[in-house]
């Protein structure tokens, strides 16, 4: 057992939205080195990838260099600095001040992925996947037949799931609504459960996407979700698509992608760079 770590060495190095952080597991606690560089603000940088209109993870940690500002959703706003210790609250917003980059340690914060309390809205990998064609493999192989299929197919997936360490949230008709501990988890599953797929003589198509939502008792809901539905619908037969912000959380992974074009997805604003698994 490690009992002494530096962040020359992390756990874990991720580039997100201008921001880079580096996390270290030791005792049993995550901790994490953020830095934000000079101009850099989350509404600015971070929002435009994981939507909503405040930050709504919590931040609990000390400023190690560089000076930061806040405001709170009620409108209040103050100053971090050097050897600050702070205990932000969901609902805010935070910019690096001056000319110094801004760097925290953290113990509780950035990478808030599914904990939380009902009402809460966090930030979450989502990962949809469904079968194609499904109605003509369910018309050729007959109900009975095809219930059967598709139950053992839902249990391999539940397997797959849980290995990665996510929770399927729901099934939808001949596919699922899942969601995961870190981005590479998630694309990792999708990969898994092409493949178990394949072995029943099915092809899935899957979308991987990174954004905001609510938790409603074991539901989650958002237009993160309704975004990842629309990046799963714009994939072809055994292909997974993913959305950059995923992409850029596993920079660190040995997850691969290739750049899969622009595409308008159904009642999205905008045209969406999307990016194509690799395995």
């Amino acid at each position: 057992m490690d009992h002494a770590r530096t962040f020359d060495d992390p756990d874990e190095r991720i580039e997100f939205g201008g921001a880079t952080e580096e996390l270290i597991t030791i005792g049993g606690l995550t901790v994490s080195r953020s830095v934000q560089p000079v101009g850099w603000r989350w509404s600015e940088h971070f929002k435009p990838l994981v939507g909503g209109h405040w930050c709504q993870a919590h931040h609990v940690g000390i400023q190690l260099s560089g000076r930061q500002g806040i405001v709170l959703e009620d409108g209040s706003t103050f100053e971090i600095g050097p050897g600050d210790l702070y205990d932000l609250p969901p609902g805010h917003d935070g910019w690096t001040l001056g000319d110094e980059p801004s760097v925290m340690l953290e113990w509780a914060g950035m990478r808030r992925w599914m904990a939380g309390s009902q009402g809460h809205r966090i930030l979450a990998t989502i990962l949809f996947t469904d079968i194609v064609d499904s109605t003509g493999t369910a018309d050729s192989l007959g109900d009975e037949a095809w219930h059967d299929l598709l139950a053992m197919h839902f249990h391999r997936i539940g397997d797959v799931v849980e290995r990665f360490r996510g929770r399927v949230v729901t099934t939808t008709g001949d596919g699922v609504l899942a969601t995961f501990d870190a981005a590479a988890g998630a694309v990792r599953a999708a990969i898994a459960i092409r493949t178990l797929a394949a072995e029943q003589s099915l092809s899935i198509r899957a979308g991987v996407h990174v954004g905001e939502v609510e938790l409603a008792g074991e539901d989650v809901r958002g237009l993160s979700v309704h975004e990842a539905s629309r990046i799963m619908a714009a994939a072809g037969a055994g292909e997974i698509l993913a959305s950059e912000a995923v992409v850029a959380l596993c920079r660190s992974s040995d997850v691969s992608f290739e750049d899969a074009g622009e595409h308008e997805l159904k009642g999205l604003p905008d045209r969406w760079h999307l990016h194509r698994v690799v395995d």
